[in-house]
């Protein structure tokens, strides 16, 4: 089952349909809009987490909160975001990509 992430916040498990429909971009939104909510979710820190992190998203974006919901599942389905364990979402592509894990040191 894929994990999706709900208007809450929350993790939900949801069924292979999930996944074929996060594969394309949410009904009614442009690569416009997509671009827009990268650059927003960059500029609060690059997580979705809480009522501090969605309203400068829609603001910036002009998007309903359950649209900007519908984006973050697409990117999550895109892998262009992970969900996190304590809830919500956090964008992984552009300055948000993680750093590499430091190589362990060769021994002598």
């Amino acid at each position: 089952m894929a994990k999706t992430w709900n208007r809450s916040g929350g993790v939900a498990a949801g069924a292979a349909l999930v996944l074929l429909a996060g594969c394309i971009p949410p009904q009614g939104t442009t690569a416009e809009d997509l671009a827009m909510f990268d650059e927003a979710v960059i500029s609060i820190g690059c997580n979705l987490q809480t009522e501090a992190h969605f309203q400068p998203v829609e603001l910036q974006t002009g998007l309903p909160r359950d649209t900007v919901v519908k984006i973050a599942n697409y990117k999550v389905s895109t892998k262009e975001a992970v969900v996190l364990e304590e809830g919500g979402f956090r964008l992984v592509t552009g300055p948000c990509t993680p750093a590499p894990a430091p190589a362990a040191p060769a021994e002598a």
